[in-house]
């Protein structure tokens, strides 16, 4: 999702993963039927207000006024923001998720699909065809969640919350913009309940900025089932933000024994040769790509996968500031070009498990009887739950907490 800023908006990134995975791996769509207006006097009054400032931003009342009349306080919207980053997840997790093999075949099925399309956004905008795809599927995961909620009212109730009022009130009047223009229509426009829309999640500013038609029809459609659209202006927008065609955007890397884990960090920037001078090496040992100056990251702790990131890695930051989102894209984008998997070591998580470990544990779980909705291996509200009635269950300290010891008393059958 391109902006400045990324809310955990939830998908696997809206920004698909679009609600939280610790920075924005895919959006899970919220069911329509869960986001009901509500009367809200409060609300009305403050649309009433809003509407004379639009008047006055430029606004047509015949456009402005039905849009207006559609618009209803969605108290879920509110509800979505104020607990976006419920837990986190460790690289290892997102990967599992971001790169998953379900996401890779259904990517590998869209590049196909979608083929002429993208190599035609690729040769106009200098951006490939794989990283485009990449951001299709972490967005909304290749257009099948695009978000169902009404982007207009969700704008509206948060612009009217005041959390960041400011803010949603700006996405609003590009919103009521877009329409105003032509290139779509109030019912039309949907998407998650941040207000980012389409198969690549931009909000409303972003759009009015960077959106292209690309079919040439007169309207830059972000909405349609033809992503041609939504997938060009991703790349308009990267190739503004000053994506390098042919340029990686970082690869695997080996530190030598004793590496100083202080020279690491995307602010830390040297040549390629002078990280050479320090012992990097490429995962078979032998001599980098010089992209020219490329900065060591090691987002999973010293002893986990590390990667040298060039200005691509930079400009992908630009659609989300995330560390693990830019490394999604850009290990779903080599894989999609016939790129292996990551082989660094993961390392454990603050319980000191690895991901098929708290999977395990979730499966064992379940099967005792205490479901955890699910076996991703990421600990969240239904897991915890499932851990404390377990434990209330052992007559054992209630935590709501994985542990080895946890792990190893189901694996015993107690």
């Amino acid at each position: 999702m391109p902006f400045t800023r990324r809310f955990c908006i939830a998908g696997l990134s809206a920004f698909s993963l679009s609600a939280c995975m610790g920075g924005g791996v895919p959006m899970t769509t919220t069911p329509a039927s869960r986001m009901q207006p509500q009367p809200n006097a409060a609300f009305d009054a403050w649309l009433v207000q809003f509407r004379a400032r639009a008047v006055q931003g430029g606004l047509n009342a015949n456009v402005l006024d039905p849009a207006l009349r559609g618009a209803g306080f969605l108290p879920d919207v509110i509800a979505r923001d104020r607990r976006q980053t419920e837990f986190t997840r460790t690289l290892e997790d997102y990967l599992s998720i971001a790169v998953s093999d379900e996401r890779l075949s259904a990517g590998r099925a869209a590049l196909s699909r979608h083929s002429a399309t993208l190599r035609a956004i690729e040769g106009r905008y200098g951006v490939e065809a794989e990283v485009i795809t990449a951001i299709w599927g972490l967005e909304s995961r290749y257009g099948t969640e695009r978000g169902d909620i009404p982007v207009i009212s969700a704008l509206a109730t948060l612009a009217f919350d005041g959390r960041r009022g400011a803010f949603f009130e700006s996405q609003l009047m590009a919103a009521l913009r877009i329409l105003q223009r032509g290139d779509t229509n109030a019912a039309n426009m949907r998407g998650s309940w941040a207000g980012a829309m389409g198969h690549t999640q931009f909000i409303p500013t972003t759009y009015q900025e960077y959106a292209v038609d690309f079919t040439g029809n007169g309207r830059r459609d972000i909405w349609a089932e033809d992503p041609a659209d939504a997938l060009a202006s991703a790349a308009h927008y990267l190739a503004r933000m000053g994506w390098t065609r042919g340029q990686p955007w970082g690869v695997e890397v080996r530190l030598p024994d004793g590496f100083n884990t202080g020279l690491a960090g995307r602010g830390s920037s040297r040549a390629v040769s002078e990280w050479m001078g320090l012992g990097v090496r490429d995962m078979d040992g032998r001599a980098l790509p010089d992209h020219g100056p490329a900065s060591i990251i090691i987002p999973d702790g010293p002893r986990g996968p590390a990667f040298m990131t060039f200005r691509n890695f930079t400009t992908l930051t630009r659609y989300n500031n995330s560390e693990f989102y830019v490394i999604g894209i850009g290990h779903l984008s080599d894989r999609l070009r016939g790129g292996g998997p990551i082989r660094g070591t993961f390392q454990p998580d603050r319980y000191g498990l690895r991901l098929g470990e708290r999977q395990e544990m979730q499966r064992m779980l379940t099967r005792a009887g205490f479901d955890t909705q699910g076996a991703d291996g990421v600990i969240g509200p239904n897991s915890q739950s499932a851990i404390s009635a377990y434990q209330r269950a052992r007559g054992v300290t209630v935590t709501g907490e994985p542990s080895r010891a946890l792990l190893e008393q189901l694996q015993r059958g107690q």
